[in-house]
C-alpha cells in the first residue's frame, strides 16, 4: 500500500503513538462538538499545536468541564491577515517534534480538510516519512448555520451547496437561490462578494445570513439579502469570526423577519421590509431588530 494511504492505515490504531502526528479536527470552538476520537488524540498527545479558531476555545472548554490534559500546548494561531507562525514554519514543527519521539496533535479549527490547509500538513509529514492519521472535525460551514436554524440543503428550496472563502474568485459561481453558498473568512469582502453574487441567477433580493462567532459567547445573526447585507453589517460592525450564508435557504431560519420568509423585500429596502428613505436606517435595523438576533448558546 502506498504512503499515501497513510491516514487510512492509521485508524485502525487505538491510539497515537510516539513520533506520529493526528491532524484533529477541532469542530467550530464548542467543546461538546470535539470527536471523540479527537478527545483521545489529545488525552494521549505530548504536544499539541493548537490554531486560535476553534482549537483554543475547546481546549479551555475542556479544562472548564474537569478534563486534563498533559500535553504542552505551542500556539501558532493566526489573526485575520496575519499569520503569527507561517504554514511551512508549522509543516517543519510538526515533524521535528515526531522525529523527537513525541506523540503530536495537531488542533485546527473546524475539519482539517475543510480550508484548514492540512492537505499540506498530511503531504508534509507523509514526504519526510512521519506517520501520519487524519481526525476529521465538524466544519463551522456546516455546523454554524445549524445553530442558527439554517439547513444548507432542503427538499424544494435547495439541491446543492457550494462553500468558498470570501477570498476567493466567486465570480463564475453559477446556480441561483437553490444552490446554497457558503462563505468563510468572508466579513472583509462581504460587500465585493454580495454585488458578485447578485449579478448572477440571485438578483439582489436573495436572502443572506450571518452568523458571528458560532457556538462562543458573542455569537450574533444578521439577516438581510444581496442588496443590503454589507450595509447591515457595517451598521452593526459585524466581526470575524463569521460564516455567510447566501441562497433561499436562509427563509427557514427562525432569525428571518417576515419580509424574508415571504419574499417581499425589495431594493432600497431593509430586512424587515421597510423602506429607507435617504439611506437611513428604518427602525431596528440598527437596534436588536428581527434581523440580527442572539440565538440563546446552551
Amino acid at each position: 500500500m502506498s504512503r499515501g494511504f497513510t491516514a487510512h492505515v492509521a485508524a485502525a490504531r487505538p491510539r497515537l503513538e510516539p513520533g506520529h502526528v493526528a491532524l484533529v479536527g477541532a469542530g467550530p470552538g464548542d467543546a461538546g462538538l470535539l470527536t471523540v476520537r479527537g478527545l483521545r488524540a489529545l488525552e494521549a498527545a505530548d504536544v499539541i499545536v493548537a490554531d486560535r479558531l476553534g482549537a483554543r476555545s475547546v481546549l479551555d472548554g475542556l479544562a472548564a468541564e474537569g478534563v486534563t490534559l498533559t500535553a504542552e500546548v505551542v500556539d501558532v494561531g493566526k489573526l485575520p491577515g496575519h499569520h503569527a507562525v507561517p504554514q511551512d514554519a508549522i509543516n517543519a514543527l510538526l515533524v521535528s517534534l515526531a522525529r523527537d519521539g513525541k506523540r503530536v496533535v495537531r488542533l485546527k479549527g473546524g475539519d482539517p480538510f475543510v480550508f484548514g490547509r492540512g492537505g499540506e500538513e498530511l503531504a508534509f509529514c507523509q514526504e519526510a516519512g512521519v506517520a501520519v492519521e487524519v481526525v476529521p472535525g465538524i466544519t463551522s460551514a456546516i455546523s454554524v448555520p445549524a445553530i442558527a436554524g439554517i439547513p444548507l440543503t432542503h427538499r424544494g428550496l435547495a439541491t446543492a451547496f457550494t462553500v468558498a472563502t470570501g477570498h476567493d474568485q466567486i465570480r463564475d459561481l453559477g446556480g441561483g437561490r437553490d444552490h446554497t453558498v457558503v462563505l468563510l473568512m468572508g466579513i472583509g469582502t462581504l460587500a465585493n462578494s454580495a454585488i458578485t453574487l447578485s449579478r448572477g441567477e440571485r438578483g439582489g433580493d436573495c436572502p443572506v445570513a450571518i452568523i458571528e462567532d458560532g457556538y462562543g459567547s458573542g455569537q450574533r445573526v444578521t439577516v438581510g439579502t444581496l442588496d443590503t447585507i454589507a450595509l447591515q453589517a457595517a451598521r452593526r460592525g459585524v466581526r470575524s469570526p463569521a460564516v455567510v450564508v447566501v441562497g433561499d435557504v436562509v427563509t427557514l431560519s427562525p432569525y428571518a423577519p417576515e419580509a424574508i420568509t415571504t419574499g417581499t423585500v425589495a431594493t432600497g429596502t431593509t430586512a424587515m421590509g421597510t423602506t429607507v428613505p435617504g439611506g437611513e436606517a428604518a427602525p431596528g435595523a440598527n437596534g436588536a431588530g428581527p434581523e440580527t438576533i442572539t440565538p440563546p448558546v446552551d
